[in-house]
């Protein structure tokens, strides 16, 4: 299992070790920075890939391209949640969900690439704006992630940030297996 990997299933000291290797991978890059840059950059990640490869898995048992791409667009929707929560209450809990039964139950398998690129486009700008108008204050509010415990906005901008870049990652090695 990859260091980013998330199931559902994973305890604390899993959830803290995926949370220490996110921000790792991040390292001393601005998250908002990178968060701005990311609906190119997948953009990018998929634009010459032919369409018959989108729906390949690099492996059984793996996600595709198209699954890959709708789970970020749904990651940015509970993201969009969560973070407007955190600002709105005080120590809200943030509920975990189940990254896989999503993308099966909700048949990633099935989703437009493009419909999804353009979801989560659309989400991310707005958090942006949620991001930059807010305050250090307001970014040191807190949620409790029920798998985590407790989260700043700031903290959660950073593991976004971070979460897209592993998935920028995934992509590349999905292509490169699928192409072969």
């Amino acid at each position: 299992m990859s260091q980013f990997s998330n199931p559902a299933s994973a305890g604390g000291a899993d959830a803290a070790s995926y949370t220490a290797s996110l921000l790792e991978l991040l390292n001393d890059r601005d998250p908002l920075e990178s968060m701005r840059e990311m609906p190119e950059k997948l953009a990018a990640a998929v634009n010459d890939v032919p369409p018959n490869l989108l729906g390949e898995p690099e492996a059984p048992g793996k996600w595709s391209i198209r699954q890959v791409v709708q789970h970020l667009a749904d990651s940015e929707l509970v993201g969009s949640f969560r973070f407007r929560m955190v600002l709105a209450e005080d120590r809200p809990a943030l509920a975990a969900y189940d990254q896989d039964a999503w993308s099966e139950r909700l048949h990633y398998s099935e989703s437009s690439v493009d419909d999804a690129l353009a979801e989560f486009t659309s989400l991310r700008r707005a958090n942006l704006r949620l991001f930059e108008g807010a305050s250090e204050g307001e970014r040191a509010r807190v949620g409790v992630h029920s798998e985590r415990g407790e989260e700043s906005l700031a903290h959660m901008m950073k593991l976004y940030a971070a979460h897209d870049l592993v998935h920028l990652r995934q992509i590349d090695r999905i292509r490169a297996a699928v192409s072969r």
